[in-house]
């Protein structure tokens, strides 16, 4: 479905470094839609509300409005962000990202923010899994590897190093004053022992089968995003046929 006619926002504008949590979500359903479902994108105002308030693969989930997304959407186009287009024989409205334009992300780095985007801080097996499903990435270290500039450049944020087992990452598009959700400030510091460490009560279990559970906390967590990630392919699909 090629655009035949654009509107406002196709110039690029400043630096944009910080978003609300509306344009972050609309940002993330646009981007989704285009890897995932590109015979549908780009998006109505109804089909692009519909896909900020999916139920899965969204962190928290919300019941963003029309107008919410509306709002949202002129937001955006001040920013340079989204511009509304009409496609051949086409009525209503459509509207389409702007990201490559605005940021000089790869495709990687793209699936990877789009995904933080929608749902926030994650761990690399989780968001390698879930981006995955828009830009293939097959391991941890080519992960990493699209990491790095994203963390050196400020556009992304990790509650330790990114060769740390367990290590959490999310983006750092949040608007002052705004508290991400479940994000630790300890962690971020990474300080070597803590003040604290020396007194820590130690665990009650042997360090093998500590560190045995610890890996099947992470199976499982990689096995449920993967679930996660086919479902949404599933309701995508039906979301295309049902038009």
């Amino acid at each position: 479905m090629e655009p035949v006619q654009s509107g406002p926002g196709e110039e690029p504008g400043p630096p944009v470094r910080s978003l609300g949590m509306v344009p972050r979500r609309i940002l993330g359903a646009l981007l989704e839609k285009a890897f995932t479902t590109p015979d549908a994108y780009p998006l109505t105002l109804k089909a692009l509300t519909t896909a900020c308030n999916q139920k899965n693969n969204r962190d928290p989930v919300v019941e963003f409005t029309e107008d919410d997304v509306l709002a949202g959407i002129e937001a955006l186009q001040q920013a340079g962000l989204v511009a509304e287009v009409h496609t051949d024989g086409g009525r209503t409205a459509r509207y389409r990202h702007l990201v490559r334009k605005r940021f000089p992300w790869t495709e990687p780095q793209l699936a990877v923010m789009t995904e933080l985007w929608l749902r926030g801080r994650q761990q690399l097996g989780e968001l390698r899994t879930r981006a995955s499903r828009m830009i293939p990435i097959e391991t941890l270290e080519e992960l990493r590897a699209q990491l790095q500039p994203l963390l050196t450049e400020g556009y992304i944020r990790c509650s330790g190093p990114l060769e740390r087992r367990g290590v959490e990452v999310d983006h750092t598009f949040y608007e002052e004053g705004e508290t991400p959700a479940g994000w630790s400030p300890l962690l971020e510091e990474e300080a070597p022992l803590r003040a604290s460490s020396a007194t820590a009560p130690r665990s009650a279990l042997p360090s093998g089968e500590l560190n045995s559970l610890k890996e099947q906390c992470r199976d499982l967590e990689h096995r449920v995003a993967e679930l996660e990630s086919r479902l949404s392919a599933v309701e995508e699909r039906l979301q295309t046929l049902l038009g």
